[in-house]
């Protein structure tokens, strides 16, 4: 299917109750396979796979086992259950278009247990300069598709033990990134050097396909001594601006593209913004406020992707935009909340991580920085003014309002006022609801559809009662589940993802019941209480969400899918630009669950899917 076929096709699909309205320009996505994929179950083999955003509305797909087909007509729905399938039978995938088979997908076969199994290359541990010996543990991790197979691979940040947190000072050991293919295979390792401390707060990495020629680049920052994949020192190989407290506030900073399938570094510029002494500019002269570092990726043309990276937020906040094309990395533009009287309001307003989402429905993706939104041209949208906060959400989560909302918790009482948790609206700001933080930090707050009782989203936090999308009180209580969330079970509704657990919400009993508990398969999260996966994402299958733990060794990743049947089809996840770049930001800071752009839930309309094409 060309170019042409593409754009007509996601018009289409996207044009459905949108009457009037200017059609979006088609953003630029990654060429995705059919994503097969398949499980044994006690009723048979599950078979999932994915409905493209590339496709005709009326798609329809025949299944075949070992070369014979075992569906009687065309089927609508992305995934089946197989009575008669084998632990040795091979899957294919076939969509019917207008009446005409496609060329078949890759044979896959059935899982050999509930999850797949990618062993890792743990590299070895050290000893740091004041003494501390250290291991490896995975980390935070990224999919994107760095070969151009339309498969993703997995990359995977190696933390060692002694990483720290801003606050503290303390050496710690280099942090690594890995690529591997889903069969274990390493592609690269990066060597982040000793001028990259460690620790959630500096070291984000973007993998996205920048420059739409079929294969994803990784970005990030580096510094004197990085190592790339193919094994080049990128600045001085010797030099360590590491001081008797173990922070690195002296010698250059970089921002590196590297080859997505090698890992050679393809070009280096410096970092934006650049600290300036030793963060005084940041409210510190030791570290903590100087060097918060995020990162994002965000289409802020409306068609082809950037990368932003950004430094500070509880004081001076700056944002630079970035573009990879044709070779070259050029800079897009730079926000500085103390560049002038219009942009101070952004100050002390930033969050733990930023979300991507276009707020005002023009096509053009803007930057929700925590309480203060950056346009897409890089100025000032808005700003609550309700200071920092640990988390926040980005979707439409009340369908009965037009656009999208932020819910967002806060940790200043003596800034939040009596707006400890609330949800406001993504394009102009404006409070829509809140519940006091009674004079707290309010440091977890989620906001997903678990009951259908209640049109859209509930938003609870630590802090407070539970609240439906409209700002009305369910409950004086809150659930005690609070890090993450999915789509795994068959209805519209979300599950929380919590440490190792997937839990449903039981609104009769008002509790969460479990559903898979990684722990009885070995799996373990990342980020202390934060109870964070590597990674959770719509990987392959239909459109539910795939969540990928380490092993307690981290010596393997263990990727589980569900095998619940559903009777709903949507458009794999994956090829909804904002839920994809949510899914490239994931890794940053204070990781939070993606978010669609548009209501995904109990009673949903049908989507308005945003154009896309691929290479």
């Amino acid at each position: 299917m060309n170019l042409l076929r593409r754009f007509v096709v996601c018009l289409a699909l996207a044009g459905a109750g949108l009457a009037g309205a200017q059609p979006l320009a088609p953003k630029q996505m990654e060429r995705l396979d059919r994503g097969v994929v398949a499980l044994a179950t006690p009723s048979g083999v599950f078979v999932g796979w994915r409905l493209l955003g590339t496709e005709p509305a009326g798609v329809r797909f025949n299944v075949y086992r070992d070369g014979r087909r075992i569906n009687r007509e065309p089927q609508a729905l992305t995934s089946l259950v197989d009575g008669q399938g084998r632990a040795d039978s091979l899957y294919t995938v076939r969509a019917v278009i207008g009446g005409k088979e496609q060329a078949a997908s890759s044979a896959v076969a059935p899982w050999s247990q509930p999850y797949l199994r990618l062993p890792l290359q743990k590299p070895e541990g050290g000893v740091s300069p004041d003494g501390v010996a250290y291991t490896y543990q995975a980390n935070d991790g990224a999919a994107a598709d760095l070969d151009g197979d339309g498969q993703y691979e997995l990359i995977v940040k190696w933390q060692p033990t002694n990483a720290h947190d801003n606050a503290h000072k303390g050496y710690t050991g280099h942090t690594l990134l890995d690529a591997y293919r889903l069969d274990g295979t390493r592609l690269w390792r990066i060597d982040l050097g000793p001028n990259i401390r460690a620790g959630a707060h500096y070291t984000s990495f973007l993998a996205y396909d920048f420059d739409g020629d079929g294969r994803a680049e990784l970005m990030l920052k580096t510094a004197d001594g990085t190592v790339d994949g193919a094994g080049r020192v990128i600045g001085d190989a010797r030099a360590d601006h590491r001081n008797a407290a173990g922070f690195v506030l002296a010698g250059p900073e970089f921002l590196t593209v590297f080859n997505g399938l090698t890992g050679a570094a393809m070009a280096t510029v410096p970092y934006t913004p650049a600290r300036g002494g030793q963060g005084e500019a940041w409210g510190d002269a030791y570290g903590n406020r100087v060097d918060r570092f995020l990162a994002g990726v965000a289409y802020l043309d409306g068609r082809r992707p950037s990368a932003v990276f950004a430094r500070g937020y509880y004081t001076r906040a700056v944002l630079a935009a970035w573009d990879w094309r044709d070779g070259r990395l050029t800079q897009r533009w730079v926000f500085d909340s103390d560049s002038d009287a219009a942009s101070k309001p952004a100050a002390g307003q930033g969050a733990h991580w930023f979300s991507v989402a276009d707020v005002d429905g023009d096509g053009r993706d803007d930057i929700v920085y925590g309480a203060a939104t950056i346009a897409s041209s890089g100025r000032l949208l808005y700003s609550t003014g309700l200071c920092h906060g640990d988390a926040l959400h980005v979707s439409s989560f009340d369908p009965a309002r037009e656009g999208q909302q932020i819910f967002m918790v806060h940790e200043s009482p003596r800034c939040y006022g009596e707006h400890g948790l609330e949800m406001h609206d993504a394009a102009t700001g404006k409070i829509l609801w809140s519940m006091p933080g009674n004079h707290s930090d309010v440091g977890r707050g989620v906001c997903f559809d678990i009951d259908p009782a209640h049109p859209g989203a509930e938003c609870w936090g630590n802090v407070g009662g539970l609240m439906n999308a409209s700002g009305q009180r369910i409950s004086d209580k809150h659930p005690n589940r609070y890090n993450f969330a999915v789509w795994w079970d068959g209805d519209l509704l979300r599950e929380s993802l919590d440490h190792v657990s997937i839990d449903k919400w039981n609104p009769a009993v008002f509790k969460f019941e479990n559903l898979l508990n990684g722990k009885a398969f070995g799996a373990a999260s990342n980020n202390g209480t934060k109870g964070n996966p590597v990674l959770s994402a719509d990987l392959f299958g239909d459109w539910r969400e795939e969540v990928v733990w380490r092993n307690e060794d981290s010596n393997a990743l263990l990727i589980f899918s569900t095998t619940a049947p559903t009777q709903h089809r949507l458009v794999t996840l994956m090829h909804d630009p904002q839920y994809r770049v949510q899914v490239a930001n994931q890794n940053a800071g204070y990781n939070q669950p993606p978010h669609t752009s548009y209501h995904l839930g109990a009673a949903m309309k049908p989507p308005r899917y945003l154009p896309i094409i691929t290479p």
